[in-house]
């Protein structure tokens, strides 16, 4: 995609936009609520306008001192991850749908045969933790760039394998979405490996999002399908993610 087209698309997602789950994080009375309330827009703001494309810090293999750290779910147990699982990831393809003029399915392989990124971030949760981690993955935007996303779109819809929520109406699978400038974020990765192994069960195979400079919340993990859209208003309750829709903030920068 020519960086013209790419600009557009991100201006517009900029103009017309507005961890995981967490243990405990959907409680009505949850003491992190107001804090995103009071804090969103100001960090909207200072990312977008003062911070634009600049990266989130980056670390040494000396700096990691722990494993990353899994939170909320670890291992679905849908009868369609079970059979990936089980195969060993091998018939996984990852879905590329919505407003984009090449619908894709992707295997790993074909993911790991894209130009891939390596990074050591730190992981940041709303519950209070931290730790550091070494990534290697697709940058999204590459994947994007393949899909051939058309000028409507404007954010990036992760749909994933994992339960988030059961009840007599039926299971809600867990949902995320991102703007198309932090989707073109050259630290936007689609995670296939953590600390020099393939990643864990219990931290998302075989595919997660990396926002790094956002919360953990908002990374995404068993992703199964991308869409890209031009509304958030038309998944879930409509404020864009599973935790949106339950009081938190949808842009959970830092």
């Amino acid at each position: 995609m020519n960086d013209r087209r790419k600009f557009l698309l991100g201006a517009t997602a900029f103009a017309l936009s507005g961890c995981e789950i967490l243990d405990g994080a959907g409680k009505p009375d949850s003491l992190f609520r107001p804090v995103f309330g009071a804090s969103e827009g100001l960090t909207h703001l200072a990312q977008r306008g003062l911070i634009g494309d600049a990266l989130a810090p980056e670390y040494t293999e000396a700096d990691i001192r722990q494993g990353q750290r899994p939170n909320g779910s670890t291992n679905p147990e849908t009868a369609e991850y079970l059979a990936l699982r089980d195969g060993g990831f091998r018939d996984y393809r990852l879905r590329v749908t919505g407003l984009v003029d090449r619908p894709l399915s992707l295997s790993l392989a074909d993911l790991r045969q894209m130009p891939d990124r390596t990074q050591i971030t730190r992981h940041d949760c709303v519950e209070g933790w931290s730790c550091i981690a070494k990534w290697r993955g697709t940058p999204l935007g590459l994947v994007l760039e393949q899909a051939m996303p058309r000028l409507a779109a404007r954010y990036a819809v992760f749909h994933c394998f994992d339960v988030a929520e059961r009840s007599l109406s039926g299971e809600v699978a867990y949902y995320e979405s991102i703007d198309l400038m932090d989707a073109w974020h050259p630290q936007t990765l689609l995670a296939w490996e953590m600390n020099n192994k393939a990643l864990p069960i219990a931290n998302g195979a075989p595919l997660r999002l990396r926002l790094e400079r956002q919360l953990g919340y908002k990374m995404a993990k068993y992703i199964h399908s991308i869409e890209l859209t031009d509304t958030l208003g038309l998944l879930g309750q409509g404020q864009g993610s599973y935790w949106a829709d339950r009081g938190y903030q949808w842009y959970a920068g830092i």
